[in-house]
């Protein structure tokens, strides 16, 4: 844990990086998001692996929606991405 100090001259660098070599900063990436996606993708491919479960148990009603619902969520998640 950094001291207030240290946490704001911390914060102070980060800044002034960020508006000097956006690209640099760009490059390194947000090691949170990362994380956060391939949890999503993972979660995502989870719920695909599950329809044919879901369809032999709720019916094909129960596949079809929670297909549909992926489907959906699949595509706001490629509109959301930075490309």
């Amino acid at each position: 844990m950094l001291s207030r100090e240290d946490q704001r001259r911390f914060d102070q660098i980060t800044r002034q990086l960020r508006m000097s070599d956006p690209e640099f900063v760009a490059r390194l990436g947000d090691t949170a998001a990362t994380r956060r996606n391939r949890l999503a993708i993972v979660a995502s491919l989870l719920l695909w692996a599950s329809v044919p479960a879901l369809t032999v148990i709720g019916g094909w009603a129960a596949g079809a929606t929670s297909a549909a619902l992926l489907g959906i969520a699949g595509v706001l998640a490629l509109r959301a991405r930075p490309w």
